[in-house]
């Protein structure tokens, strides 16, 4: 995990690098892409979780 000074080195460049109208922009698809994982995720997680239902309600009958 880096640290408290690398990340701010990480901010710094990044905006000298992007300017300051681009970073959020960049900040908001990230998160927007973060959302979309975790959806993703827990829709597996939920689809998953159904088919065990069903099987261990197979095996009890």
């Amino acid at each position: 995990m880096p640290g408290g000074a690398s990340i701010f080195i990480i901010a710094i460049v990044a905006l000298i690098i992007f300017g300051p109208k681009k970073l959020p922009e960049f900040g908001r698809a990230a998160g927007q892409t973060l959302r979309e994982f975790k959806n993703a995720t827990n829709g597996m997680m939920n689809e998953h979780e159904e088919k065990d239902k069903k099987e261990l309600e197979k095996k009890e009958q």
